[in-house]
């Protein structure tokens, strides 16, 4: 299973693509910020139900009110959620940082 949803906008429209392991799933993320068009968000992971903004975005989450913060935190875990559950019913990842990743460590 691959537990890590990596999470990113393109075109204002966000999408997902999914890694096995934590480290993995890092390495991607750090991948997207060089990818023009593409804008890191951070990973949530299926199992925990926790979502970890890219450093950016962590900064700006930290600094948001406790309430902004749920908003936040709820809003990024959901949308994480569907599009997980868009995948499992058939729909395609169209994006090429997994197959990055993939060669990089290879």
């Amino acid at each position: 299973m691959n537990r890590y949803s990596v999470l990113y906008l393109l075109e204002k429209q966000y999408h997902a693509f999914y890694c096995s392991t934590q480290s993995e799933a890092m390495s991607a993320l750090a991948l997207l910020s060089d990818e023009d068009g593409h804008t890191p968000l951070g990973i949530y992971d299926a199992k925990t139900e926790l979502f970890d903004w890219e450093p950016t975005r962590q900064n700006q989450y930290a600094q948001a009110s406790i309430e902004e913060q749920g908003k936040l935190g709820n809003q990024i875990i959901q949308i994480a959620q569907g599009l997980r559950q868009q995948d499992e019913m058939g729909q395609t990842q169209t994006s090429p940082i997994p197959q990055l990743v993939h060669a990089k460590a290879a």
